[in-house]
């Protein structure tokens, strides 16, 4: 199947900050200073490792925070074991953790990402479990949901992910303009129910929905 990018140019000139965070997502105060103190951590590690983008750290509340939590809607009810591929700085996995989701796998090789990642889990309490390992060689985990955000091409992602899928599964990945291109890619390999949502962060990225993925027969 085959998937367009869903028209969604709208400007982004002012920094969101935690209120404009808050009036977007309703979350509770305490939810807040758990996001606040991981902001604050992202802000002070980034000066040392290459976490994420310098010039995002400009706009930290929009560019993370939201791009992240825009996923928690998508996240079916009931589903309690969520993997995040290539997890980075805990983008989008260890936000949605914070924001409640029960059962939280950060994936990351990077031994240096994998020690924010220990630390931001710890000042922030969020209930994750990091493998500090590629994805390829971490024993098959049966997830409820499956994101990445920035970590490869959807048919490659697909590849990585799918051992972790199974027929009730879903893919949520974040993605650039080219979304739909990937989409198109990926249908060439894999059977799947697949849809694009515009991104509410990035005026020109999609978060890939996938459902019912099953690699076609050779």
């Amino acid at each position: 199947m085959t998937a367009r990018r869903p028209v969604n140019d709208r400007p982004v000139r002012t920094p969101l900050g935690r209120n404009g965070f808050e009036r977007l997502s309703n979350v509770s105060r305490e939810t807040l200073d758990r996001l606040d103190a991981y902001v604050a951590l992202l802000a002070a590690w980034n000066r040392r490792i290459n976490l994420v983008g310098a010039t995002t750290m400009g706009d930290p509340w929009r560019r993370h925070i939201l791009d992240s939590a825009q996923l928690l809607p998508l996240v079916p009810a009931g589903a309690r074991r969520l993997v995040d591929l290539g997890s980075g700085a805990g983008l989008p996995g260890l936000v949605l953790a914070i924001l409640g989701v029960p059962e939280v796998h950060l994936v990351e090789s990077d031994q240096r990402k994998c020690a924010f990642l220990r630390e931001a889990a710890r000042i922030s309490a969020a209930n994750v479990q990091i493998h500090a390992r590629r994805a390829q060689d971490l024993p098959a985990l049966a997830a409820d949901v499956v994101t990445a955000r920035a970590l490869a091409p959807l048919p490659d992602l697909l590849d990585i992910g799918g051992r972790f899928l199974s027929n009730h599964s879903i893919c949520l990945f974040l993605k650039g303009r080219g979304a739909g291109d990937e989409v198109a890619e990926a249908a060439k390999t894999w059977d799947m129910t697949a849809r694009l949502v515009p991104s509410r962060s990035d005026p020109g990225g999609s978060i890939v929905v996938i459902e019912k993925l099953a690699r076609r027969a050779r």
